[in-house]
């Protein structure tokens, strides 16, 4: 049996496209049209490797890789964009990409560099936050049955943390995750956000806490 892939693509013809011709190579495909289904599966039965559109109806691809390496899936991921800026290309890779190709791309390519992906295998493991959930669909974070609201940039921070839980982040990391788009952020601005993380994870029974690390940056767990 080939590798099994998961493609979360919107586009239903283009959706199609892939998941036939990547069976024909010799993969186990399958096709989902949203992030959230992509969530559910993938945590369901984990995939050898992950084809995620950037341009999903119901969140952004890159928060949506985010939200599963929180969650302890380190199968490769290759982005499918339709933007080849400099900017979205590094955003991709913060986010927990491993590869991207642009819109329109030749499906030879996709197939090459999905090997390679396989080859290569999944990111180290490291720790996962036990009882977090993050949704990037809802933009929100809950933990023993209670959820809070976040915004996109605390979201953001917030999966960058637990993609790495129980080790330190440096502070330019979180803020080139967070503020993907070259924006220009003050020095104490990570600090006010991780402040609303911090209040907002309290109310969360057993959630995880965000902890200080002097002269580098934070930690969670």
């Amino acid at each position: 049996m080939g590798p099994k892939l998961l493609i979360v693509e919107d586009d239903t013809a283009l959706r199609g496209v892939l998941v036939r011709s990547l069976n024909a190579e010799g993969f186990q495909a399958m096709g989902l049209a949203t992030g959230r289904e992509l969530i559910e599966q993938a945590e369901k039965a984990p995939p050898d490797a992950l084809v995620i559109d950037i341009g999903l109806p119901d969140a952004d691809g890159r928060d949506v890789c985010q939200a599963l390496r929180s969650r302890g899936v380190r199968a490769p991921v290759l982005f499918l964009t339709a933007r080849d800026a400099l900017t979205d290309r590094l955003s991709g890779f913060r986010s927990g990409g491993d590869d991207y190709v642009t819109k329109p791309f030749d499906i030879e390519e996709v197939v090459a560099r999905l090997h390679a992906l396989v080859r290569r295998g999944g990111a180290d493991p490291g720790l996962c936050v036990s009882g977090l959930e993050l949704d990037p669909s809802q933009l929100s974070v809950a933990a023993g049955g209670a959820t809070r609201s976040l915004t996109p940039t605390e979201f953001r921070l917030l999966a960058a943390l637990a993609g790495r839980s129980g080790k330190a982040v440096a502070r330019r990391e979180l803020v080139n995750t967070a503020w993907p788009h070259g924006a220009i952020v003050h020095d104490n601005t990570l600090d006010v956000y991780v402040a609303r993380l911090r209040r907002k994870l309290m109310q969360l029974p057993d959630a995880p806490r965000i902890s200080t690390v002097h002269g580098l940056g934070y930690r969670l767990g």
